[in-house]
């Protein structure tokens, strides 16, 4: 398979992936601000944890199908959680901003943001996690 058709095919995987990160993600931070409202940037935090988690399992075993030892593993953790933590830093300060300065939507913001923040995930993971 041609360089250009295999990252347009873990694009695409990496975005069936993502359908399943942002839902995880999402019903924790609704949940939370169900609970109560100002516990949305909680909510967030939360529901990043556990979605991240679930991308480094996906992206290492069906995107990027990598193998290696138990060593090699925990490095992509670690590398997964530092590529998702900056774009995570980036969807917190994008979420305070809208919500608190600008007053809008704490239900939609999460997801508008995703717009920035999931092309540069894969960058991120293609290019420096799973390269």
């Amino acid at each position: 398979m041609s360089q250009k058709r295999e990252t347009l095919a873990q694009l695409i995987k990496f975005g069936i992936v993502g359908v399943s990160n942002t839902a995880i993600s999402l019903i924790v931070y609704y949940i939370f601000i169900w609970i109560n409202q100002q516990l949305y940037l909680w909510g967030n935090i939360a529901g990043w944890v556990i979605s991240v988690a679930n991308a480094f399992f996906w992206n290492n075993k069906y995107v990027f199908r990598e193998t290696g030892s138990k060593q090699d593993v925990f490095k992509k953790l670690g590398k997964t959680y530092l590529s998702y933590g900056a774009t995570f830093m980036l969807s917190m300060l994008m979420l305070y901003t809208e919500v608190d300065i600008i007053g809008l939507s704490a239900v939609l913001c999460p997801v508008m943001n995703l717009l920035v923040t999931i092309p540069m995930n894969f960058i991120l993971n293609k290019y420096w996690t799973f390269r």
